[in-house]
């Protein structure tokens, strides 16, 4: 169980960290362009803070699939993640645009990318814990 929770947070932390740079960086960069007034300059963001986040976040996610989703396979992990997305997302991309004065498309953008982000997570961990639980057959 240890080796499978480890590995999980591993692969979930690199996945988000290489969408959050396909989603950030590449994606919406001209909308956080246009509302730099908005943001800390590259210079000043606090980057190991972020990826403290992510690594925190990564962990309490596998824990909570760890200890409280009794059967891990590939649909209960599209759920699980499909419905943290949806309710993160929710809260990343409206619950900020309720009192941030980003534009709509940003809002959407983060909005549309926790929930991918999530449910890709979810899905990594219906494989990786379903995998190790299954048993192996002698050839």
């Amino acid at each position: 169980m240890v080796k499978k929770y480890v590995v999980s947070v591993i692969a979930i932390f690199v996945v988000w960290s290489v969408l959050d740079y396909i989603i950030h960086s590449l994606i919406l960069s001209p909308i956080y362009a246009q509302t730099a007034q908005l943001w800390r300059p590259m210079g000043e963001m606090k980057m190991g803070l972020m990826y403290l986040v992510t690594i925190l976040s990564a962990i309490f996610f596998v824990g909570i699939w760890a200890f409280l989703i009794p059967q891990k396979d590939l649909t209960n992990g599209l759920k699980y993640g499909l419905l943290f997305g949806l309710a993160f997302g929710i809260s990343m991309g409206y619950g900020t645009y309720s009192f941030m004065p980003i534009p709509y498309a940003l809002a959407i953008g983060w909005f549309l990318g926790t929930v991918l982000e999530l449910l890709v997570a979810g899905a990594l961990l219906g494989v990786l814990f379903k995998a190790d639980a299954e048993p192996a057959t002698q050839g």
